[in-house]
């Protein structure tokens, strides 16, 4: 995070930085958007939790394997160019996605949504700092509130609209992303300094330095447990009677406000006292900690819902510092060690859905939380094992866009 006078230019930025935060609210607002209206998806297209589960897979491993290329991508068409084409995929397919008549199509078009997703945030911030005018620190500090602002109300947005019917959130994403395009081409004038053109092959060269590889694997089993408390709770709270989607979005505020402010705010504070992988490390801890209480309480409403809170606390953390981790760990741009990291971490997330609602509907609603806290602590056992490679993970981030980056990355 940045000081004062970041915080006090903030106000005055151009109006085509504030296009671009506005797009950047909405982008990040995808990640939670589709959780409170799971049930009515399936129950409407008469789907089962495993197939609805899907729409987060479609798009999670899509948004990870465009990960391998949008630094080449972006290096060659230019922030703003590639910016505008995630926006544009975004806009189709959410349209296409709340048009369909199957949970098939949906899942489909999902897959076109993270294409869209991650061409965008992988520029945003090189867009709005390019654009600003009011200083590189208050262009950052806007960037880290539009990134919490997003994934918090999200999930709120959705249980609103998710609340007249499912496709609601669906067309409202596309209209908010339509209205951000017109903004962003029309007041956005600049690019601003193009990167020097990265090689096709560059991530997957990544991740053959040792310390990457570590990282990677560990965030591909924290990623599991993440996405199996966020894309299987609302099975488990429908199995207790809570199945419309505006109380599951209430609920799903709760952890998106609770990851947002651990992430921007707690996670520095941390880092400045603590080495990030002690930080880590005990973070794993608490994750695995809390999916077991949870499984324990699958019976109780309050119990899951207080679960699912307390981990958008250590989310929140875990997110930030271990991206940042990323962006300390080698001498690879930055680019692409967090295009390579991303592409193996969301494989991760995209197995994890379906797999939770298989083992709950084959042995019960507790067995994918118990299966969540075992793969956070196979993520602390990576950690642990691989920590000789990690000696520069616990220098201090010295670029305070490189911070802002890794927290970007880290919640995409």
């Amino acid at each position: 995070m940045t000081g004062g006078a970041a915080t006090g230019s903030l106000l005055r930025q151009p109006r085509s930085v504030w296009a671009v935060a506005f797009a950047c609210v909405v982008a990040f607002m995808g990640i939670g958007l589709v959780d409170p209206i799971l049930p009515a998806i399936a129950a409407d297209l008469q789907a089962t939790p495993t197939q609805t589960s899907l729409l987060f897979t479609s798009y999670l491993l899509i948004t990870g394997l465009a990960m391998l290329v949008t630094s080449w991508l972006s290096s060659r068409l230019g922030a703003k160019r590639t910016l505008l084409l995630g926006l544009a995929l975004i806009v189709v397919f959410a349209v296409a996605a709340g048009a369909s008549n199957s949970v098939e199509a949906v899942i489909g078009f999902r897959a076109g949504w993270g294409l869209g997703n991650a061409l965008f945030i992988s520029t945003a911030l090189a867009t709005i700092v390019g654009a600003t005018s009011g200083g590189t620190g208050a262009a950052i500090v806007l960037y880290e509130a539009a990134l919490g602002l997003g994934i918090a109300i999200g999930p709120l947005v959705g249980g609103l609209l998710g609340s007249v019917s499912w496709r609601g959130p669906f067309f409202g994403t596309a209209v908010l992303m339509a209205v951000g395009f017109i903004a962003i081409t029309t007041l956005l004038r600049s690019e601003g300094e193009r990167p020097a053109p990265q090689p096709l092959s560059a991530p997957f060269r990544a991740l053959r330095v040792p310390a990457l590889a570590v990282l990677a694997v560990t965030a591909l089993f924290y990623n599991i447990a993440f996405f199996v408390l966020l894309a299987y709770t609302p099975f488990a709270l429908e199995a207790l009677g809570v199945d419309d989607a505006f109380t599951l979005g209430l609920v799903f505020f709760g952890w998106g406000v609770a990851l947002a402010i651990t992430s921007v705010a707690l996670a520095p504070v941390l880092t400045r006292r603590v080495r990030r992988t002690t930080v880590l490390a005990a973070g794993f801890v608490v994750l695995a900690a809390d999916l077991v209480a949870i499984a324990l309480l699958t019976r109780s409403l309050a119990g899951i819902v207080v679960g699912v809170v307390v981990g958008g606390l250590v989310l929140g953390v875990i997110n930030t510092v271990l991206t940042e981790a990323v962006m300390e760990a080698t001498d690879l741009p930055r680019s692409v060690a967090s295009s390579a990291y991303s592409a193996v971490r969301f494989l991760g997330g995209a197995v994890a859905p379906p797999a939770a609602a298989e083992l709950a509907r084959l042995v019960g609603t507790p067995a994918p939380y118990v299966t969540a806290a075992g793969s956070a602590v196979l993520a602390l056992v990576v950690l642990l094992l691989g920590r000789r490679s990690l000696g520069r993970v616990d220098a201090p981030v010295t670029d305070p866009i490189e911070e802002a980056e890794a927290v970007g990355t880290g919640d995409a």
